[in-house]
């Protein structure tokens, strides 16, 4: 997507800093609403698997989007796309600020994933064309850091704002940002040529519609009872049957949107499915933590926040060793590594209960942050490695699709199993309920949880729930930790490729 690079690019620092501004906004929207999901879901009258919709919204429609990036910049010029997307992303804010319902605000987080879609990829086209070439390495480490640890440090700020202000100033927040990355791209950024390209509309359309109904598949399923639905069956065949158009226009087009001859690189195939991994255990588990620690710790928004903040410490750290040690080391190693480390964490997570101290949570976030962190910089090194330039471009935009839409399913599919869990393991619960059962009928115990009266009931009945979806839970931190563990021996598919240096221009493009 970049254009040759220049030596000597004027107020090349104000222009870093704007261009980070817009990496680290979209970047950060991504989680920041998770700590403020139990106040919006009061304000906006949903359940708990309705106000997900807020976070997987966002992800679907900025995943659809950025492969459509480069096309538009062509078109465009690289200057007004960008400039349209910043004021595009800060109305959109706005707009999901003042929503009133939910269907206003899962559709003002569509808009703000659509104009969001452009701001990463072109924030590193313009870095890597604002240094030269010998300096590519140290901006795609900046760059880096605002990609991962944006999505981390969004509970930390989102919590922050929700305590002390209101669940929408998450949103206003990025107005300030945005007028500044405008006025900034505005006076410092230069526009490129614009390009008459064609662009194969078909298979965008297809894939793009076969992701948003797959997605609402498995947004909606819990709620109307899956195949029991027919609007579910609807989504789920339209979802294959334009998945399968797809893939039969793709292998048939004589342009395609993806071209198929990419997938012959095999590290670059083995990456996509890493790289899907990473995206399932980046946002799926924080999308967890963040109600267990609300609901069923009792933490205040702001606390909550805090405790997972660290998380964006283990991955500069790490991140931070790994641009020291990746050209001494194989990559897959580091991969390997970040895996290893990552099982251990959730391992760990699977004996969680309420009374886990914050010291164990604050302990288990850095070590996640840095298994994320081994994984992320060498997995895109060696995706990208020995897949040859022509292909760069879609296999950049593929990559960062693949990443998406791992979060976005992965965050359906715990929030699924969260619900359904909890609900069988309180009717197998109940099943030991009873008159007769000793442990109910003594002390404080038979006081609190007396079976005779409706407040007795009650209260038996919500300590019942609490316990359910504790065990809950902790079937979903096990459920990754299996999936996690599973990618592990994939990583042996990998080939080394070349050295690292020579891939330093594709790591993270």
């Amino acid at each position: 997507m970049s254009s040759v690079a220049t030596q000597e690019t004027p107020n090349r620092g104000i222009l870093t800093v704007c261009v980070m501004l817009a990496t680290i906004m979209q970047a950060l929207d991504t989680t920041i609403a998770n700590v403020a999901l139990p106040y919006m879901q009061g304000s906006l009258s949903a359940t708990q698997d309705q106000i997900n919709w807020v976070l997987t919204s966002y992800i679907v429609a900025a995943a659809i989007m950025t492969p459509v990036t480069g096309f538009l910049a062509a078109r465009l010029g690289r200057k007004r796309l960008f400039l349209i997307a910043v004021i595009g992303f800060t109305i959109a804010s706005v707009l999901c600020g003042v929503a009133q319902s939910l269907p206003q605000m899962v559709l003002f987080r569509l808009a703000q994933g659509v104009f969001g879609a452009p701001l990463v990829p072109m924030s590193q086209s313009v870095l890597l064309d604002s240094y030269p070439k010998e300096k590519h390495g140290s901006a795609m480490a900046m760059w880096g850091v605002g990609v991962m640890v944006g999505p981390i440090l969004g509970p930390t700020l989102g919590g922050w704002l929700t305590e002390y202000y209101n669940w929408r100033w998450v949103f206003y927040i990025n107005v300030p940002i945005g007028i500044v990355t405008f006025l900034g791209l505005s006076a410092f950024l230069s526009e490129t040529n614009r390009q008459a390209l064609s662009f194969d509309w078909f298979g965008f359309t297809t894939l793009s519609i076969a992701i948003g109904a797959l997605q609402l598949f498995l947004d909606r399923g819990e709620q109307l009872d899956w195949f029991g639905s027919r609007e579910i069956i609807a989504e789920l065949t339209i979802s294959l049957v334009t998945f399968y158009i797809f893939i039969v226009h793709t292998f048939t087009t004589e342009r395609p949107f993806i071209d198929p001859r990419m997938f012959r690189d095999r590290n670059f195939t083995v990456g996509l499915f890493f790289i899907f991994i990473v995206g399932v255990i980046l946002l799926a588990s924080l999308a967890l933590l963040t109600p267990y620690l609300q609901n069923l710790m009792n933490y205040p928004v702001l606390t909550a926040g805090m405790v997972l903040a660290p998380r964006g410490i283990g991955t500069m750290v790490a991140m931070m060793i790994v641009g020291r040690i990746i050209n001494r080391i194989d990559p897959r190693l580091l991969v390997l590594f970040g895996l290893a480390l990552t099982v251990s964490v959730l391992w760990e997570m699977t004996g969680f209960t309420p009374d886990v101290s914050r010291f164990t949570l604050v302990r288990t976030g850095v070590e996640q942050g840095l298994g994320l962190g081994f994984l992320f910089v060498p997995l895109s090194t060696i995706t990208f490695a020995t897949l040859t330039a022509e292909f760069r471009t879609q296999g950049t935009a593929l990559f960062s699709l693949m990443r998406n839409l791992g979060s976005s399913i992965g965050i359906s599919v715990v929030m699924f199993l969260l619900t359904r869990n909890t609900q069988v393991v309180h009717s197998q619960l109940v099943e030991h309920v009873t008159p007769f059962n000793e442990a109910l009928r003594t002390g404080a115990v038979h006081r609190i949880w007396n079976m005779t009266t409706a407040v007795g009931r009650a209260a038996l009945d919500a300590e019942i729930t609490r316990q359910a979806a504790i065990i809950a839970y902790i079937d979903d931190y096990k459920f990754m930790m299996l999936i996690a563990l599973a990618a592990m021996p994939i990583v042996f598919l990998l080939r080394k490729g070349g050295p690292a240096a020579d891939a330093g221009h594709a790591v993270l493009e």
